[in-house]
């Protein structure tokens, strides 16, 4: 047979192995990271949206009342976790950085204090008209702000809490496996359909665990946020071992 009529598969080695399957994990990050910012964004809009209709009276501080309940929890029965002792303080921490890069080293909080400065009398008119606008908009900017710190202290508390995903994980695929050796020597039949759905679902739950969490408009004990989540996912990774192919 010709060179030319052979179309069997070259073999693969390691490395391009590795190389395949290494974007897969590139873009799960990418949609990770995605995502953050489309919830930083819809929390910081959703803030907006209650300063104007639902909450009008609290105005700015109920930003300010959401980022001290959200330091609070982690104050009271969260105030230690598996990798650092002071969750409080690891979280706070978190939120002041995430401040200090996303505010001022952009240069967003001296625009701010720039537009709000009265300008003098002999002043330009491109400072006059900022600080014209700035007044409408000051407290629109403050609450971003701190969304932005709440933001923050959130992502840690969900960092702090990946031993529970990781927990779940582990418990769903043992009790999954179980089963599917019980259905094994049992002669139960397949299902690939639940095995596909179940499988589709993993990734989404997770991200939307994330996402749910870190949009909320008010505060909540992250344990009634992330344990459902993680015991959803532990569900729907039982399901996949559970329903996986007998033989292989």
């Amino acid at each position: 047979m010709s060179a030319a009529q052979d179309t069997r598969p070259a073999p693969r080695h390691a490395g391009q192995q590795t190389s395949e399957q290494s974007p897969g994990l590139l873009r799960r990050m990418l949609q990770l990271v995605y995502w953050l910012l489309l919830a930083l964004i819809f929390s910081i809009l959703i803030e907006w949206i209650g300063m104007t209709v639902w909450w009008p009276e609290e105005g700015v501080n109920h930003s300010l009342d959401m980022l001290e309940a959200e330091i609070g929890y982690l104050s009271g029965d969260l105030r230690q976790g598996l990798f650092v002792s002071d969750t409080a303080g690891f979280a706070r921490t978190f939120g002041e950085q995430a401040y200090h890069w996303l505010w001022q080293r952009t240069g967003l909080e001296a625009a701010a204090l720039w537009a709000a400065q009265t300008p003098a009398p002999n002043g330009s008119a491109l400072q006059a008209g900022a600080h014209s606008l700035y007044a409408l908009i000051a407290a629109y900017v403050a609450a971003a702000a701190n969304i932005t710190q709440v933001f923050a202290v959130r992502l840690a508390v969900l960092s702090l809490a990946m031993p529970a995903f990781v927990l779940a994980l582990l418990v769903g695929a043992l009790d999954g496996f179980v089963a599917r050796d019980l259905r094994k020597w049992c002669g139960g039949r397949e299902s690939s359909y639940l095995y596909h759905h179940a499988k589709r679902w993993i990734w989404p739950v997770f991200i939307g665990a994330w996402v749910f969490y870190l949009s909320l408009p008010t505060s909540i004990h992250p344990a009634f946020s992330i344990l459902p989540f993680a015991a959803l996912l532990g569900l729907l990774v039982a399901v996949t071992a559970s329903t996986f192919k007998k033989y292989l």
